[in-house]
């Protein structure tokens, strides 16, 4: 049985806000696949469910007028890997988002929902992080913007203030535009697997060399990273089979991934410096 003391279903912002205020406990459920595993294994006590889903701003993904591209933290995986505006700008994400579950799990599932669980297995998360991307944030008391690279405080913990929402996910103009980028996830099976790694990767090329490099990893280490000293080495050099032996390499010696029981440090270390090169080369050549 469900521990759920009330559920309530605002219809705007306002009264969502008053009701993250009034509530003693409250929890947002948007798709409800993280929340609703949360009651089953009794981790949510007389919980207040504050359903988004009538909040039709928080749905919608948009170009604003300065291009940036924003996406509604109640977008379904679904709709974001089916969208014109994210297939023909950044479509490392809809590569991140078609890998996530089976097609049920797509339907009901929200990018918001898997950027505030937390969870270092999150498979839109990593191209996010290499797209540098902003999560707008209210409460009562306003609104902030932080790069989602500065949201995540351990597994499971992000940095939400009290009664704070996730609203939108902000992609500037100039950290998409003239890039190319690549999402490979490794899972021990092809269907419906968590993540036992992800790779993120956006280059900018001036012919063979590299004009802009980014890269993201999931399930390496105890939240998502970025490989900040890997891609500042490889910036401005000339891509060469030395060159992304060395990338892979560097990207293993920023991560930290451990020992479970869905692969090996000393296996995932493989997958990271493989997958980094598999990406990079896949890039260049397209």
């Amino acid at each position: 049985m469900f521990d759920i003391k009330n559920i309530y279903e605002p219809k705007n912002i306002k009264e969502l806000l008053d009701l993250m205020d009034t509530c003693s406990n409250p929890t947002i459920i948007a798709g409800g696949t993280d929340v609703l595993i949360k009651l089953r294994h009794g981790s949510l006590k007389e919980a207040e469910l504050i359903s988004i889903r009538s909040i039709e701003e928080f749905n919608e993904i948009k170009l604003l007028d300065d291009e940036t591209i924003s996406i509604g933290a109640l977008a379904s995986f679904s709709k974001i890997f089916r969208n014109e505006i994210i297939n023909n700008n950044i479509p490392i994400l809809a590569e991140g988002a078609v890998s996530m579950g089976g097609p049920q799990i797509r339907n009901m599932a929200t990018i918001g929902g898997n950027i505030c669980n937390g969870a270092v297995s999150a498979d839109s998360v990593p191209s996010l992080f290499a797209l540098n991307a902003h999560l707008k944030l209210i409460n009562s008391n306003g609104e902030r913007i932080v790069p989602i690279t500065d949201f995540y405080l351990g597994p499971g913990k992000v940095k939400l203030e009290k009664n704070e929402v996730l609203t939108n996910i902000l992609i500037n103009k100039e950290d998409y535009l003239n890039k190319k980028g690549c999402y490979i996830k490794f899972s021990n099976r092809k269907a419906m697997d968590i993540s036992m790694l992800g790779v993120a990767v956006v280059c900018e090329f001036d012919h063979n060399k590299f004009e802009d490099l980014r890269i993201a990893l999931g399930v390496a280490a105890p939240t998502p990273i970025r490989c900040y000293e890997t891609e500042n080495f490889a910036k401005g050099k000339v891509l060469t089979p030395e060159m992304l032996n060395q990338i892979g390499e560097l990207a293993v010696s920023a991560s930290k991934p451990r020992d479970s029981w869905r692969g090996s440090k000393e296996f995932r270390q493989h997958l990271i410096a493989n997958l980094t090169k598999r990406a990079i080369d896949k890039l260049y050549r397209n």
